[in-house]
């Protein structure tokens, strides 16, 4: 994920960054309107039910009251403190997915730059789903078993709530055990999202098979009517085999491209850079700090919406892919572009290791 800071105040005009009722338009979750001009449709996504959490890491002060404005400025339905809630995960421990010791205050995200994540996390989560629950789960720093440790707490919360997403906006390499982490994203009745990255390759933990990997589309937008000309891959969207997990059961569709590896990513969405997102995050530069962010964090994020205003709750990453995996209509394939080590895959008709089975087509097959 990275964003550019932009002047006081979202310059729609003259940009075609995407907003919440253009990717709505864009994905069918509203009546579309002609071109889905980001500087001219309004119409927002509705829906959404029970939770999703968060999860990201080090603390951001400002994340509810830039999510109040942000809502406000793109005429979302407005977020109540009985909807929102921070929590402060405690430091992890010394296994995968265990806590330790008080779930204190976070360290500032803005010294580390998380706070962009969160806001783009939050605002778009609530964008896609603005009738969830919102949870933002803060780990205690940005190491594997900080942030495990936060997934377990925003799974107890979710499940709590009669179930609904996790989002995990973030990944890091594979690396040779991390099949022993894959239980912790396995809390009945949760589905687990998680991006795929911004450079070729695999990050775990989206090539886990119990979490729904989502990689990154690039949009067209016509510089003379601004106007949506549809989507390619982006070259830069991780994907690929994965080097330690096998093949899952709901991938023996395409076994015969894949081989026995649990291949990534899933699903994909918007993500590519010049066609970013609107996001508002006060921490660093103070009130009116708009920023245009790229990448597979936005792509995820909004599919985690997604998923959950579909309202099929699945009881399971796995049952949520099976799913996905069973209904191929319900996404608009891609079949142009390349991605991967020396932009070695590519798009083609079907599942592809660049956008796995294209970006969403409404609700169905969510």
């Amino acid at each position: 994920m990275t964003g550019t800071p932009q002047v006081a105040g979202p310059p729609f005009l003259g940009y075609l960054y995407q907003t919440p009722a253009s990717i709505a338009c864009i994905y069918a979750l509203v009546q579309p309107e002609a071109g889905c001009n980001p500087n001219i449709v309004t119409t927002n996504p509705s829906g959404g039910s029970r939770a999703i959490a968060v999860v990201d890491a080090y603390d951001d002060p400002n994340a509810y009251i830039d999510l109040q404005a942000f809502s406000a400025q793109f005429g979302l339905a407005p977020i109540t403190p009985e909807s929102f809630q921070v929590v402060y995960a405690p430091t992890g421990g010394t296994t995968p997915g265990s806590c330790t010791g008080p779930a204190t205050q976070p360290p500032n995200a803005g010294l580390y730059g998380w706070d962009l994540e969160e806001s783009l996390d939050i605002e778009y989560t609530h964008a896609m789903a603005p009738g969830a629950t919102l949870y933002l789960v803060e780990a205690q720093s940005n190491l594997n078993l900080d942030l495990y440790c936060a997934v377990t707490v925003a799974s107890q919360l979710v499940a709590k709530a009669g179930g609904g997403e996790v989002n995990m906006s973030w990944g890091g390499g594979e690396f040779p055990l991390e099949t022993t982490v894959d239980p912790i994203f396995t809390t009945h009745n949760v589905v687990y999202l998680a991006a795929s990255g911004d450079s070729a390759g695999v990050l775990y933990p989206a090539a886990s098979p119990n979490v729904v990997s989502v990689g990154g589309t690039a949009p067209s937008m016509s510089i003379f009517t601004g106007k949506f000309q549809g989507e390619a891959a982006w070259q830069n969207g991780g994907g690929g085999p994965s080097a330690y997990e096998s093949r899952p059961a709901y991938q023996n569709g395409i076994g015969f491209l894949v081989g026995n590896s649990r291949a990534v990513p899933d699903v994909s969405a918007i993500g590519a850079t010049y066609t970013d997102s609107w996001v508002l995050d006060t921490l660093v530069y103070g009130p009116g700090s708009w920023y245009a962010v790229y990448g597979t964090s936005v792509a995820v994020t909004n599919m985690t919406g997604i998923v959950n205003a579909a309202h099929s709750f699945a009881p399971s990453s796995w049952a949520e892919l099976t799913r996905m995996y069973a209904s191929p209509f319900g996404f608009n394939d891609i079949t142009s572009g390349n991605c991967g080590p020396y932009a070695s895959f590519l798009a083609t008709f079907g599942w592809d290791f660049c956008t796995g089975l294209g970006s969403p087509r409404g609700y169905t097959g969510k």
